[in-house]
């Protein structure tokens, strides 16, 4: 008999009471290394801010309602290729137009993410009309945990690479009954969108990335544009001053394992630098992330116990042979770049890379005009996010105190770009509007 088709099964995040203590009394047993004086974080976590966070986190962090308040989103897990996978799965609010299917779409995270990176978006992509958009724009949106991350199982082997999570997320689609769909992701997740994109481009309708990826290139130098060129080397810098915890995640993953698994303060340590140094916080990093929200994240990863599993997806990524970095993505791709990016692309290696939208020209107007919108939030207005489906406000956004920096374009433009560019894509193919393989009432 032929193997019953991967079936999905709901799934409720939930935490034992007593993995909960023993994590608040690690953290109250912390041993705290020292630290030069006025150091800040120029050699890496600041010992005075992780100090005020690991506190926070032991005695003033509600775990219980930041879980309950994800557990309002749709959650399930399914078998694929012989692993458990996570998703989220919520679909549009508004009906289809003239009786034809929403165009689905699959988000990709990075690292150090999970799910929990699109919470707040999906609201906005299921619900545009709730939020002043078109409703016709609303999405089916599909957000899995990549394995190794958050709720998805660990591989007992090798770690996989972005080829191989790419080929899981096309039959995660097809198991939802989805024949065509969207993808988006930015960094980890950008590369998983753009192998989605190369090696299904029967299925892709476009793909949307919030990077593209630090660069690797092995031809001739001189082929390429002066700007090229720049960036590359910009990109080497950056490497040589920012990139020690890549370095180590592709050729040691594992001894940093050993502690990031048992220290919570570590783990904090780890992923928080990461965050001040990647959003565009000018140094002080809850101006982008409450502790809420940076507490949510680690406390994922802690629970989980995926430090280290996810880690190890650099080791496979970097073993991807360079002929596969040299291929064009030929499905149509649209890119959102922003002044805080760490590393910002020129448009000739995009355009070298990937092939853009037939409709590039509106859908980069409708992006700046969705950027300009997130930077009128700057002259001081109200910071506001929907909160998530239920009620759920534990991770809902509020009027930033007037020595916080409102939220930076990358945050709240990039919703508008990713429409702008999958929605050019989706006008102009009809393939996508096929009925689904096997729709799934129940999910």
């Amino acid at each position: 008999m032929p193997d019953a088709a991967p079936r999905p099964e709901p799934f409720t995040p939930r935490t034992a009471p007593a993995a909960l203590e023993d994590l608040r009394a690690r953290l109250r047993a912390t041993r705290w290394p020292d630290m030069p004086e006025d150091a800040g974080w120029s050699l890496g976590t600041d010992l005075v801010y992780l100090r005020d966070l690991v506190a926070y986190w032991a005695d003033g962090f509600d775990w219980p309602a930041q879980e309950a308040a994800l557990a309002r989103l749709s959650h399930f897990r399914v078998s694929l290729g012989g692993l458990g996978i996570h998703f989220v799965h919520v679909r549009a609010a508004a009906p289809a137009v003239d009786h034809l299917p929403v165009l689905p779409l699959v988000l990709s995270h990075g690292w150090p993410d999970s799910f929990w990176r699109y919470a707040k978006v999906i609201p906005l992509l299921t619900d545009p009309g709730a939020h002043g958009a078109d409703p016709a724009d609303a999405f089916d949106v599909v957000v899995p945990d990549m394995p190794g991350f958050g709720y998805s199982d660990r591989p007992t082997g090798p770690p996989l690479d972005a080829i191989a999570v790419a080929g899981l997320w096309a039959e995660l689609m097809s198991v939802l009954g989805y024949a065509r769909f969207g993808a988006a992701g930015g960094d980890i997740g950008s590369h998983v969108s753009r192998y989605l994109g190369l090696d299904h481009p029967d299925r892709v309708v476009a793909v949307h990335r919030t990077d593209a990826g630090l660069p690797v290139f092995t031809g001739d130098p001189a082929d390429l544009a002066p700007e090229e060129r720049a960036w590359l080397e910009g990109a080497a810098a950056w490497g040589a001053t920012e990139g020690a915890y890549a370095a180590m995640h592709r050729t040691k993953p594992q001894t940093a394992a050993f502690g990031l698994t048992d220290s919570p303060a570590g783990l904090a340590a780890w992923i928080v630098e990461k965050l001040r140094a990647w959003s565009d916080c000018d140094g002080d990093v809850e101006r982008c992330f409450t502790k809420d929200e940076i507490l949510t994240n680690i406390t994922l990863y802690w629970f989980t116990g995926t430090i280290g599993s996810s880690m190890s997806m650099y080791r496979a990524n970097a073993a991807i042979p360079p002929a596969q970095h040299a291929r064009r993505v030929e499905v149509p791709s649209g890119f959102s770049l922003f002044p805080g990016d760490i590393v910002r692309p020129p448009r000739a290696w995009l355009e070298r890379t990937a092939k853009r939208g037939a409709r590039d020209r509106a859908c980069t107007r409708r992006a700046l005009r969705a950027v300009r919108g997130a930077r009128a939030l700057r002259a001081g207005a109200a910071r506001v996010l929907p909160p998530l489906p239920g009620g759920g406000d534990a991770l809902r956004a509020s009027t930033p105190s007037p020595d916080k920096k409102p939220p930076s374009p990358h945050q709240q433009g990039w919703v508008g770009a990713l429409d702008a560019c999958i929605q050019g894509a989706r006008r102009d193919c009809d393939d996508h509007r096929k009925p689904p393989l096997r729709p799934w009432a129940a999910l």
